[in-house]
């Protein structure tokens, strides 16, 4: 659950949680119109999402290039490696 809730807390969640808040705000008083508040969410949770998914993708490229790296590690050391 602590886990969880640490990566919750980043710059990133933080910034978009509370533009969500104040525009959501700003349109029920009135202040920002529907469609701007469509317009600037969308624009909010695209990057949210972007950067989660490019992180992702990071990561993953990273444990299979590290994966990679072991393997030509261990046949130049002439050691036995599992390739599963």
């Amino acid at each position: 659950m602590k886990a969880k809730f640490a990566k919750l807390i980043d710059v990133k969640s933080i910034v978009t949680i509370l533009l969500t808040v104040v525009f959501s705000i700003m349109t029920a008083a009135g202040r920002v119109t529907s469609e701007q508040f469509i317009t600037i969410f969308t624009v909010v949770i695209s990057f949210y999402f972007g950067t989660q998914a490019g992180k992702k993708d990071s990561t993953d490229n990273n444990v299979e290039n590290r994966q990679k790296n072991e393997k030509a590690e261990k046949i130049e050391k002439g050691e036995k490696f599992n390739d599963s």
